[in-house]
């Protein structure tokens, strides 16, 4: 039994030298960023009557 532990202890080792450890956690925290929306940004600028320059239709393009 004794054996099997420094087999396993001679693995676990090599693992370690071959992989290292695992990164350190990041927090959700630090993982995100606020920033303030600008108003009049891209979104604002959509025109309902222009809209239909940018409609793609397969049945339409195919004339059926």
């Amino acid at each position: 039994m004794n054996k099997e532990l420094t087999a396993e202890a001679a693995a676990a080792a090599v693992r370690h030298a071959r992989y290292g450890r695992l990164p350190e956690r990041i927090r959700f925290e630090d993982m995100t960023e606020e920033v303030e929306a600008v108003p009049g940004g891209a979104n604002t600028s959509y025109d309902p009557e222009g809209s239909w320059k940018f409609y793609s239709c397969l049945a339409l393009d195919l004339g059926l």
